[in-house]
């Protein structure tokens, strides 16, 4: 039997030595932990296919907390059955206790393990809903604070506004307006549409 730790950061800024901490603690060899710095949005990430490939019947792979696995309701209820059901693999989620495939293995543990899966599955879930709304609402709050969000846009061409004012006119057409101030035409149309003549 060899024992896997997965560890999981959604950002490569984001620190995961509390879960390196977690897998050594489990006594989980170096060389069996498995790292993604990726969004657990879905689990097309390079570790954990990796671990896929690697992991065998009779194996443990310990996870810190269900949301390390991923966020995505339906994806990790079926990556759940995969690596339980077809890959033949034990489960330990060290912050959760009842969701460890060791033990209770009889009908009534594994309905409440599947009951616990299913409720920490969902809060993962809603969790990644409420922090792209978080972040929905800062970015419109910073906005109507005049804060400027997202790339900050490259200056106009010391041309523009001669070649704004030729195109609104109809004496050019938008792509040579475009051409002459060394722009693509999506990019002309876009500042164009934005632009204040002066």
């Amino acid at each position: 039997m060899e024992i896997y730790g997965y560890v999981r950061v959604s950002t490569k800024e984001q620190n995961e030595d509390r879960q390196m901490i977690a897998m050594r603690e489990q006594q989980v060899p170096e060389k069996n932990i498995l790292l993604d710095k990726q969004s657990g949005k879905d689990f097309d990430r390079p570790m954990y296919q990796r671990m896929l490939k690697k992991i065998k019947p009779g194996d443990l792979l310990y996870i810190k907390s269900i949301d390390r696995l991923g966020r995505n309701y339906e994806e990790i209820q079926e990556q759940w059955r995969i690596l339980t059901k077809e890959k033949g693999i034990d489960i330990c989620v060290i912050d959760m206790p009842l969701l460890d495939t060791r033990r209770g293995k009889d009908l009534v543990g594994t309905f409440v393990s599947d009951i616990v899966l299913q409720v920490l599955s969902f809060v993962a879930e809603n969790e990644r809903t409420n922090i792209r709304q978080r972040q929905a609402e800062g970015i419109a709050a910073a906005k109507a604070r005049g804060v400027w969000c997202g790339r900050i846009p490259a200056p106009l061409p010391d041309n523009f506004d001669y070649w704004y004012k030729q195109w609104k006119s109809g004496e050019s057409t938008c792509a040579n307006a475009a051409r002459e101030c060394g722009m693509a035409v999506s990019s002309f149309r876009y500042r164009a549409d934005r632009y204040e003549p002066v």
